[in-house]
């Protein structure tokens, strides 16, 4: 037995306000019918509980698999330094140490004023459009932000964030052995991506940064003499692990908020406090990345069972995010400020746990708070058509496509601010 399935199971608050808040990119799964560990017929071990899933993201016998850190690991010899995403041991350490200064609390505060001068931009874009698919603004929103952090801000050419998302949108299956349906004319397409990118976006960013450092990453990088091949790859996996996720979570949270007005109103009107623990509460039921992978470096003991060395988990990030022995009943439901046993933060496995959590976590839901509060302060901001959801296997997470809003009679108010 482990130690959250020793204690009482925590109860929501008193009477769970939104309780009628069920997910609304994937379908909801009694956690508790499910066994804690599986194998499947291919040798995948599946984890679908919160207490071996933490077991494992906490683990030094283990190592990044998927999201493409198999083929980062491969060209090894051609990368002295992997992407932080993909380094283990003390490198991967000394990494985040370096670069925690772009995301603690106090740096967070500094990029308000950009983060809010953007906002009010895409808002008045809104105001002035009537219409506008809130997936495209939050994409903006998302990857102009990370690009002040990342350093990505002398591109020659606009469309920075249409070139990001290519690399997902036409990416692979991240799941390790996944058959890939790499065909000529994909890697070309693949190749032409990396090749825009780096010419348009990174390289100028590189040249500039040459001749006056400035306080972002790859300043940072080329302090630590980092090749261009080597900034280029960082830069891709803070594209796709950071810009794109946060774009995903700021539709998923607009659509929760839009439908319920007793949840908006408490989030438009509370305290930032209120406000985030609703944002942890909705990003707990809707994890943009819903599986993580991890492989063995050694031989465990998991649940009981043996996993033998250099296999690979799936870790089901849905499943332990509604592990009921974790955030008590219902475990489905949308209840900000749920009773969570010591250490278990919030979000509970959302942002990951371990020595590879999640470093941007404060800022994602800091930049998507500054949004969603200018958008829904608007009480005439409604759902034109609501959106279609998929799912994206580069990321292993949902898409969230033509999320159409309109702003009514009150944008002819904030388009003359």
């Amino acid at each position: 037995m482990t130690e959250y399935s020793e204690r009482k199971i925590p109860q929501p608050a008193s009477g769970c306000p939104f309780g009628y808040g069920e997910p609304l990119t994937h379908e909801a799964r009694d956690v508790a019918a499910l066994p804690a560990l599986t194998r499947d017929e291919e040798g995948l071990y599946h984890i679908h509980r919160f207490d071996l899933a933490r077991e494992v993201l906490k683990q030094d016998a283990v190592v990044q698999a998927g999201f493409m850190s198999e083929s980062a690991g491969s060209r090894g010899t051609s990368l002295t330094n992997l992407p932080v995403l993909f380094a283990e041991g003390d490198h991967h350490h000394d990494m985040r140490r370096q670069t925690a200064k772009y995301f603690t609390p106090a740096s967070v505060a500094g990029y308000q004023p950009m983060i809010a001068s953007l906002a009010d931009r895409l808002i008045a874009r809104l105001a002035r459009d009537g219409e506008a698919n809130l997936d495209d603004l939050s994409l903006v929103l998302a990857v102009e932000v990370a690009a002040q952090v990342v350093g990505l801000t002398s591109s020659v050419l606009p469309g920075l964030e249409k070139r990001v998302m290519s690399f997902v949108e036409h990416g692979l299956d991240s799941q390790p052995g996944a058959a890939q349906n790499m065909s000529k004319g994909r890697q070309t397409l693949l190749q032409t991506n990396v090749a825009s990118f780096f010419l348009l976006d990174v390289k100028p960013a590189i040249v500039a940064r040459r001749h006056k450092r400035r306080d972002d990453l790859i300043s940072h990088l080329l302090d630590r003499d980092y090749s261009d091949t080597e900034i280029v790859t960082e830069c891709l996996t803070y594209a796709t692990a950071g810009m794109v996720t946060t774009r995903e979570f700021i539709s998923a949270a607009a659509w929760h908020l839009l439908q319920h007005p007793d949840l908006r109103a408490d989030y438009v009107h509370g305290t930032e406090k209120e406000r985030h623990a609703i944002l942890h509460e909705i990003l707990r039921l809707e994890p943009v990345v819903r599986t993580l992978y991890r492989r063995a470096t050694q031989e465990l003991t998991l649940d009981g069972q043996t996993v033998p060395a250099g296999s690979v988990m799936a870790l089901h990030i849905t499943g332990a995010n509604t592990d009921p022995e974790v955030v008590g009943a219902p475990a489905n439901a949308l209840c900000p400020m749920r009773p969570l046993p010591r250490g278990v933060q919030a979000p509970v496995l959302a942002f990951g746990d371990g020595h590879h959590r999640c470093p941007g976590a404060f800022l994602g839901i800091r930049e998507s708070d500054v949004f969603l509060r200018r958008l829904l302060i608007w009480n005439d901001v409604e759902i034109v058509t609501p959106p279609t959801v998929s799912t994206n296997e580069t990321v292993k997470g949902y898409e969230i496509r033509g999320f159409r809003v309109r702003l009514g009679q009150q944008r002819k108010d904030i388009a003359r601010v």
